[in-house]
């Protein structure tokens, strides 16, 4: 398992839900985390969080936060965060494209909405990846984990577009490893597909019983296994609750038989931004 202590790790959509908590895992161990997601303290969004306060609990855990406020819309934005990270630490190690939005709708959806589904969950991560690339060459530890969903999968009703964005990122994923596998860059993907109470998901299914629903902590700690691995281990598409079966990991998905959720719910319109991240 690699070292992650002192390691540089930019991760998106960290002001809440799983990017959050990725953060501060990465932070236990020593790591240097850049948070990035619009919602700041000076511009706070709808939902709780910001990459302020995530920052600061990374720092407080032992590692050393970074907070950056980021459009990913906006491609000026994706390369200021990219600069925060190699100005401020030096290098980048780990690139984690978690941030991700949806809007309610299936071929109803507006094409303007469309494309924006698309720009952060799809163009954002391309971006990020072909200006990470270089620093992430440089390094001994050079890591790329993209996370999608089980909407990638398959149907989940008024999930449509966010399901094509997520199976988009998949094959991203899978072509960018052998692309950059010579360089010695891992690139992988955490597929989530086991209901986790993060505060996007909360909000998008207010009435269903989350009871069985998992802690952000236990997706974090499957992320972070996977950013541990050897740079050989590169291309894989790991769902969670195959990946917890199969490495005796997350505890909390391991007492349960392995199952996805059932995608019914109905969307709620939060404005579409950060409502996943």
């Amino acid at each position: 398992m690699e070292d992650l202590a002192g390691k540089v790790a930019i991760i998106t959509g960290a002001s809440r839900g799983i990017g959050k908590a990725t953060a501060i895992a990465l932070g236990e161990l020593g790591a240097k985390v850049v948070c990035v997601a619009r919602a700041t303290t000076d511009q706070p969004h709808a939902l709780p969080g910001t990459v302020d306060e995530t920052a600061q609990m990374v720092s407080d855990a032992g590692g050393q936060g970074l907070a950056v406020g980021c459009n990913l819309a906006k491609l000026d934005d994706i390369a200021k965060m990219i600069d925060a990270a190699v100005e401020h630490f030096g290098g980048i190690d780990i690139l984690v494209n978690n941030a991700a939005i949806t809007f309610p709708g299936d071929l109803s959806i507006e094409p303007k909405r469309f494309d924006l589904v698309m720009a952060l969950n799809v163009r954002a991560p391309l971006v990020a990846t072909q200006l990470a690339r270089p620093h992430l060459a440089n390094s001994a530890c050079g890591r790329i984990l993209n996370v999608s969903s089980v909407a990638a999968a398959g149907y989940f009703q008024h999930m449509m577009s966010y399901g094509i964005s997520k199976q988009a990122l998949e094959h991203l994923t899978v072509s960018s490893a052998a692309i950059l596998a010579p360089e010695h860059i891992a690139v992988n993907c955490f597929r989530i597909d086991v209901p986790v109470a993060s505060e996007g998901y909360l909000f998008n299914a207010p009435d269903e019983d989350h009871s069985g629903w998992y802690d952000t902590s236990v997706s974090a700690e499957g992320m972070v296994w996977m950013l541990r691995q050897p740079a050989s281990y590169t291309g894989r598409i790991e769902t969670m609750s195959g990946l917890a079966h199969r490495e005796q990991i997350m505890e909390p998905v391991r007492q349960k038989p392995e199952v996805v959720p059932g995608g019914s719910a109905m969307l709620k319109d939060a404005g579409g931004y950060d409502a996943f991240a």
